[in-house]
Parts: structure tokens; C-alpha cells; sequence
């Protein structure tokens, strides 16, 4: 069987994929440092493909841990590299956190790859990558803007660094994915997202709320330049998302890249309004949301969504689930979180 290496494996996206990948017949090798996660995740994994992965809990910073991972569980086919700090807002409040564990980890990793003879990596990038585009909806050819926020330096950065190391090893090939937000749950309400503390980002701020969990759900600004005020961004079920991902593992080993590195957007090129979102989680859930309009936050784009025609044709990739099942597989995880405490 084939294995795959997956950092931060039992992260939010990282362990949808997990599942994408063992349900399409492939072997992960999962670590985590389990900074934003938690190891009961693992425990979801098994109930829906009816095993249990192999885990190491490694920091990706810690370059020796990873090597004896690799020694031990390979001969390893590919690497996925999720592990990442990744929210804005707190990229801008401790940027040196987000670029040591950012940028370390992926130099380990490619150092690595060289090292053990690994030639294919799926990197987790994402649409910060663009900044507030000039053109919407943004392209895969779309020029980078500089980051708004350290986090989305990061992933520019990490690009770069990919593709300078596959031009200069020719074995190294890559596929970077764009995502835009991804949310929501597996079906089953198994594993979804699980964030430690505050939530970071919107839909798990949103089903706390709802929840009761936290008092308000705080919107970030409503006088920015879209049709009702609010940010937009391209939501993404996160079982699409996962999916990418292993029709990028295929393409790699099956070797059907036109190039060494390769970048596709993983969207749905619909873009939602914060205030979208908040309407349409009310109207399928039939919660009330308590939420008021604060401040912009720092850091923030106002509005990106994708063109996802060059994964949809070039990977045969195609987000197919809509936004109401999407929050109310987000909803139905949440519930089911409540019901555990």
C-alpha cells in the first residue's frame, strides 16, 4: 500500500484528507504536534474508514523527529504538508512564532525529501497568497500582491522556496493548492473543526454562538467596499478540499504533471458576504445568532473568491458541495461536540 507522510494530520483539513486518502485506497503517516488539535481526532478517523492510522506526535520544527518517522514507517511516496500556524489575526499580533514554525518546517521537510529520496509534495497554500487581487475572481495567474498579514508572507514565502528547490533539484516536484475557507464537517459529524480556545476563524465562532459557548459572535467591519458592507470570501466544504488533495497525490505519483511545481486554486468561485453566511446558517440550522459589528481587524482582505476552472479541468476537480449542507454539516458537529461534554 502507499504510504503518505501528512503533517498536521489531525489538524481541521488534515484529517478530512486522512480519510479522503485511506477511503481511496492510499496508506497515511500521520504527525502532529498537536499545538491546535487533539488526539481524539484519531478516534473519528477510525469510526468512518475503520481503522486507525499510524501517528507520531512530532513537531515539524524538529527535523531529526521527522527523519526517524521516515526511516521507520517508509518507503514514504509523497508528503502532504498541512502543519502551519494559521490564523491572520494572530499572525499580526506574533509574527516571529508564524514565520519560525512556518518557514522551519518546510525547510526540514524539503532538506528531507532530498535526504531520503522523496520526490513529490502537496503544499497547503492559500488564497492570501494574492492579497486583495486587482481582478476578481482571482486566477492561478493573477499577479502576488504583497501579504496583508505575516501568516500570508508565510505562504508566499514557502512557495517561493519550493519552487527555487524544484528548479534547482530536478527529482523534487510539487503541487501547490490555493485554498480559499474552507469549512464545515464530515458528514458523519465524526471530525470537523476542533480549534483550541478562542476560535480564529468564522464558522466555528459561528456554531459556538450558536451553541451558547461564546456570548457574541463579533463581525469584523461592515463599511467595506461590497454590495452589503461585509468581507466576502469563497467558502469551501472541507471533504472537497480533502478530495484535492488526493487527486493531487494521484497526479504526482502517476507522474501526469506538465511541470515541476504546479498551482491550482481549491474553490468553489462563488463568493459569500459575511453577512451571507450568517443569514444562511440561521435560516438551515434555525439558530438566532446573538452578533454584533466591531472594528475591521488588521490583517483582513476585503473580498477574494476564486476562478476554479484550471483545477476543474487540468486536475478534473470540482467543489460539489453547496453552502446550506456545508453549515449544517458544521452545525451537526457542533451538536455533537455538546453532547460529549
Amino acid at each position: 500500500m502507499t504510504k503518505i507522510l501528512v503533517t498536521g494530520g489531525v489538524g481541521f483539513i488534515g484529517s478530512h484528507t486522512v480519510v479522503e486518502l485511506m477511503q481511496a485506497g492510499y496508506e497515511p503517516i500521520i504527525i502532529d504536534n498537536l499545538s491546535n488539535s487533539s488526539i481524539n481526532v484519531l478516534d473519528g478517523i477510525e469510526k468512518i474508514t475503520g481503522k486507525r492510522p499510524f501517528f507520531a506526535q512530532v513537531d515539524c520544527r524538529d527535523k531529526t523527529a521527522i527523519d526517524q518517522v521516515l526511516k521507520q514507517q517508509g518507503p514514504i511516496k509523497a508528503i502532504i504538508h498541512f502543519a502551519a500556524s494559521k490564523a491572520v489575526g494572530e499572525s499580526v499580533e506574533k509574527p516571529l512564532l508564524y514565520y519560525r514554525n512556518n518557514l522551519v518546517s518546510l525547510l526540514n521537510l524539503l532538506e528531507l525529501m532530498q535526504e531520503n529520496s522523496i520526490q513529490h509534495l502537496v503544499f497547503s497554500s492559500s488564497c492570501t497568497v494574492y492579497g486583495q487581487p486587482e481582478v476578481l475572481p482571482v486566477t492561478e495567474s493573477a499577479p502576488i500582491q504583497p501579504a496583508l498579514s505575516p501568516y500570508g508572507n508565510t505562504k508566499q514565502i514557502c512557495e517561493e522556496i519550493i519552487t527555487d528547490t524544484a528548479y534547482a533539484d530536478k527529482n523534487i516536484h510539487a503541487i501547490l493548492l490555493r485554498y480559499f475557507n474552507p469549512i464545515g464537517a464530515h458528514p458523519s459529524a465524526e471530525i470537523g473543526e476542533l480549534p483550541i480556545g478562542v476560535p480564529q476563524n468564522l464558522i466555528p465562532y459561528v456554531t459556538q454562538t450558536a451553541a451558547g459557548i461564546r456570548e457574541q459572535l463579533k463581525v469584523f467591519g461592515n463599511d467595506y467596499n461590497t454590495p452589503d458592507g461585509y468581507c466576502i470570501r469563497d467558502y469551501i466544504n472541507v471533504t472537497d478540499l480533502a478530495k484535492a488533495h488526493v487527486v493531487a497525490v494521484q497526479r504526482l505519483t502517476e507522474e501526469k504533471q506538465k511541470q515541476s511545481v504546479e498551482v491550482f486554486n481549491i474553490g468553489t468561485g462563488r463568493g459569500l458576504s459575511v453577512l451571507e453566511i450568517i443569514n444562511a446558517f440561521e435560516k438551515v440550522t434555525g439558530q438566532k445568532l446573538n452578533y454584533a459589528v466591531v472594528g475591521r481587524r488588521e490583517g483582513d482582505i476585503e473580498q477574494v473568491w476564486a476562478d476554479p476552472t484550471f483545477a476543474n479541468t487540468e486536475l478534473g476537480w470540482k467543489a460539489e458541495k453547496g453552502i446550506e449542507e456545508t453549515l449544517l454539516s458544521a452545525w451537526k458537529w457542533q451538536e455533537k461536540l455538546k453532547s460529549k461534554v
